[in-house]
């Protein structure tokens, strides 16, 4: 018995040794599972460069020159130049500006939810010097963004595709073991913004989504008021190849309309 008591005493040691180990390695890593920087890519669009917090934020412009515009916010590990074809062709009448963040195509710095924000906010009031009224369309990690700017700005429509309530909510649910809420850096806390965005509100869902569950979104819905929110649903796609389905451009254009 008393060796019985003495090797369960040292599998409970390795075992809190090992739990302790892999807590510790998500805290120090944490950033590297939410952030996949992309590489500077050729583009024959017009780019910019923003000036903000002595990093220097490269966004690419599309159609310049129109009353209207869109402020684009993309995925986690989302090329915007790979994206910007297809968003100027189908936004042709709105001039769109693509962000590149910290440490994406070019831009400088590393990626964080502050830093974001404040460029998001940055891109917004230099856009809006220029510009009659402000849509914006955010995806996946760029939900949470466009949901902050929303938040903080005046914008006249919000377009959130593969939407979260947090991302404080989707680590946890991916490692239930773990207490996520004082690990966690960046939770892009999408969901307690709800109360002070103002404009009309559209969430399309991938129906075979196996990146953001749809509790995570369904929470994000449920804080909307019904008559601010439109809510589509893209049958037979996932996270990933939800833009390549002919239905989204069709839902995105009737949604925010004519520039």
């Amino acid at each position: 018995m008393p060796n019985l008591k003495k090797i369960l005493k040292k599998i409970s040691s390795f075992l809190l040794i090992g739990y302790m180990g892999m807590a510790l390695f998500l805290y120090i890593n944490q950033r590297d599972f939410l952030y996949f920087p992309t590489p500077e890519r050729p583009t024959p669009y017009t780019q910019m460069t923003l000036q903000n917090e002595r990093e220097s934020i490269k966004v690419i412009v599309l159609n310049k020159g129109h009353r209207n515009a869109i402020l684009y916010f993309g995925g986690n590990a989302e090329s915007v130049a790979f994206s910007a074809p297809e968003i100027a062709e189908q936004f042709s009448t709105f001039t769109v500006y693509l962000m590149n963040y910290r440490g994406y195509g070019g831009s400088t710095g590393k990626a964080s939810e502050r830093a974001l924000y404040s460029d998001a906010l940055s891109l917004y009031d230099l856009a809006h010097s220029k510009h009659t009224e402000i849509a914006i369309a955010g995806r996946s990690l760029g939900t949470g963004i466009a949901t902050y700017v929303a938040s903080q700005r005046n914008v006249s429509k919000l377009a959130l595709i593969t939407p979260y309530d947090s991302v404080l909510a989707v680590a946890q649910g991916r490692y239930p073991i773990f207490p996520i809420s004082f690990l966690l850096h960046d939770k892009y806390d999408s969901v307690s913004r709800i109360k002070d965005i103002k404009a009309k509100t559209m969430i399309v869902i991938a129906q075979n989504d196996n990146v953001i569950t749809r509790e995570r979104t369904q929470h994000l819905i449920d804080a909307f008021e019904t008559d601010q929110l439109q809510v589509m649903t893209i049958k037979n796609r996932g996270h990933i190849d939800i833009s390549s389905d002919a239905r989204y451009y069709k839902i995105m254009q009737e949604f925010i309309g004519e520039g």
